[in-house]
């Protein structure tokens, strides 16, 4: 079984823990990290999506960020980052290659598999923007099927326009995207 943090409206852990599928049968707030792999191609932003496994409990089949998870009760966001990228794609990165781009809320309900699913939670947004070869990523295959590169701002767009091929969140693109024109300005 894994447990997780309840969080508080700013994401702060209250102290309780609780297992991962009661906070999504009840809708209880928790904390997840989510990790976009980006790449600069003439001018452009790219993103690597994984492409979801056929047995996930939400949003099968669907391309999502590059890597995400639960962040378990105890750990810290950043810590829990770094797990996720090494399980699922098999980066070995370090705390200095991530870099914190924001927060984000998720609320949502829907129904996958014939069961309800309650989401609830508050993302810890991080950018990593080390070179990837997408050939020789190590991929956790319970998790996912593939990965592929596409381009950020239209890869957004046919996520605003649900676009069933994506099930990437908007607001994890929002802060990146904010995040990416901040650099390029200063």
């Amino acid at each position: 079984m894994e447990y997780i943090d309840i969080v508080d409206e700013q994401g702060i852990p209250t102290g309780e823990t609780i297992e991962r599928s009661i906070a999504h049968s009840k809708g209880i707030r928790h904390r997840t990290a989510h990790i976009w792999i980006v790449r600069k191609i003439n001018n452009r932003y790219q993103v690597l999506m994984q492409k979801r496994a056929m047995n996930k409990e939400s949003f099968p089949g669907m391309f999502d960020t590059s890597s995400a998870g639960h962040i378990q009760a105890g750990d810290e966001p950043l810590e829990s980052a770094l797990r996720e990228l090494h399980e699922e794609l098999g980066i070995q990165a370090q705390p200095q290659e991530l870099e914190f781009a924001g927060n984000f809320r998720i609320a949502y309900e829907k129904e996958f598999h014939g069961k309800m699913f309650h989401d609830n939670e508050i993302a810890f947004v991080y950018i990593y923007s080390q070179p990837v070869d997408e050939t020789k990523l190590i991929l956790q295959k319970e998790e996912l099927e593939t990965v592929e590169w596409f381009d950020l701002e239209e890869t957004y767009a046919s996520c605003k326009n649900h676009d069933p091929k994506f099930c990437a969140p908007t607001g994890g693109m929002e802060v990146i995207m904010r995040k990416l024109r901040g650099a390029t300005e200063e």
